[in-house]
């Protein structure tokens, strides 16, 4: 199946988990994908692999809370490719797991700029490019953590309640511009921030019941490729009047 033949894809924190798998599901359908992670080498290695099975990808470094280095980042995808088709804006981090009163300032700020701040810039380069060329699809990655209220992540929901916001207000600008915006809300997944928080290893060892984030109906957590699958759908004509919307990929946590 060919759905984005001759597109051109842009993942940020495609590097590792859920920004790698989509990366690489994105090319596996035929797009030319802009790789963009923090960590060159990460990404250097998610080009790798996905020109070794025929696709084609540029790697390109750059921290999203950082809007002059994502904008360079859309203009390389338009300077490679001749388009911007299809934008993820996914990278994220996890600074620790703390009451509201005991989160540092600085964590707050970092962790701010990269999950709500990274998402703002991201579309702020990326909906202007898609209006002038006729179209395009962005999905953001939010959480069900930007659905409802977890203790000791303050900081993270509120950045991932902000991406949902973000979401719908970019969605209802763009609708009559032919430009649709969605967001998914990962449930716990395999990636770099679910191992951080199942072996305890964040730098300050942050005391944190990880059950509490493992209680899916389902009885597992996702594989990223799974994450990856909902991504393409939203950037395919298959949900063409789909517009707006954050899906829980959760195993059922949000129902719950």
């Amino acid at each position: 199946m060919d759905r984005f033949t001759d597109k051109t894809a842009l993942v940020t924190g495609a590097g590792s988990g859920i920004g790698r798998a989509t990366a690489e599901r994105l090319a596996s359908e035929g797009a030319n994908v802009v790789v963009s992670d923090i960590d060159d080498d990460r990404g250097e290695d998610v080009v790798a692999s996905i020109e070794a099975d025929g696709g084609s990808a540029t790697f390109v470094s750059a921290n999203v809370a950082d809007s002059e280095a994502v904008q360079r980042v859309v203009e390389v995808a338009i300077d490679t490719y001749g388009s911007l088709d299809i934008a993820h804006n996914n990278a994220g981090i996890l600074t620790g797991f703390q009451d509201i009163t005991d989160i540092d300032e600085d964590d707050w700020e970092q962790l701010i700029g990269i999950n709500l701040k990274g998402v703002w810039a991201g579309m702020k380069a990326e909906l202007p490019v898609m209006e002038e060329q006729g179209g395009g699809v962005i999905v953001n990655t939010a959480s069900e953590a930007g659905l409802v209220g977890m203790g000791g992540l303050g900081n993270y929901v509120a950045s991932k309640h902000g991406v949902v916001g973000l979401t719908k207000t970019a969605a209802i600008e763009y609708a009559n511009r032919d430009v649709r915006v969605n967001a998914i809300a990962p449930g716990p997944t395999e990636t770099n921030i679910q191992e951080t928080m199942a072996s305890g290893s964040d730098p300050r060892e942050l005391p944190f019941d990880t059950s509490a984030m493992s209680d899916v109906p389902m009885g597992r957590n996702a594989d990223p490729a799974e994450m990856a699958s909902v991504v393409a759908f939203l950037c395919s004509e298959d949900a063409s009047f789909v517009t707006g919307v954050t899906i829980p990929v959760d195993g059922g946590q949000a129902a719950d």
